[in-house]
């Protein structure tokens, strides 16, 4: 069982999720992970054609200097107004500021500032699988002094 929290943890699935991936893995941590992540894209591909009807609003100013406006797609409020999603929107935010993308699908491309082994794209379907719904980012702003 300490195993199953550990693992819901680091990859955010579900109790029965990480308990059925630590089974199919024999017991193997690394592998119930990849399992989860494998999962996980899947999902998320079976997901992105669903509309995105809520979502949200955000904004981030880096040192007074660069501003971003994020329009940030879910499906529901339930996950639109979720702390996990605040928190996603945020890194989006963070990230566009950084890397100055030119468009949302320049965005996908881009690897993760924080971890440069996996792009946007990635992280975002990672985040699908989570909430269960699919998340699309519909259109940002960047403006920079």
């Amino acid at each position: 069982m300490n195993d199953v929290q550990k693992l819901r943890e680091q990859t955010g699935a579900g109790v029965m999720e990480c308990h059925k991936a630590l089974k199919d893995a024999g017991g193997d941590f690394e592998k119930a992970i990849q399992i989860i992540n494998e999962r996980g894209l899947v999902k998320a591909l079976k997901k992105s054609e669903r509309k995105t009807g809520a979502g949200l609003l955000v904004s981030y100013i880096h040192n007074e200097r660069v501003g971003v406006l994020l329009e940030l797609r879910s499906e529901t409020d339930f996950v639109a107004r979720s702390a996990d999603f605040k928190q996603l929107a945020h890194e989006l935010v963070m990230q566009i500021a950084a890397m100055n993308p030119v468009d949302p699908a320049a965005l996908l491309t881009q690897p993760y500032i924080k971890d440069e082994s996996v792009n946007i794209g990635d992280f975002i379907k990672k985040s699908i699988a989570k909430f269960g719904e699919n998340i699309e980012v519909a259109k940002f702003c960047r403006f920079e002094l």
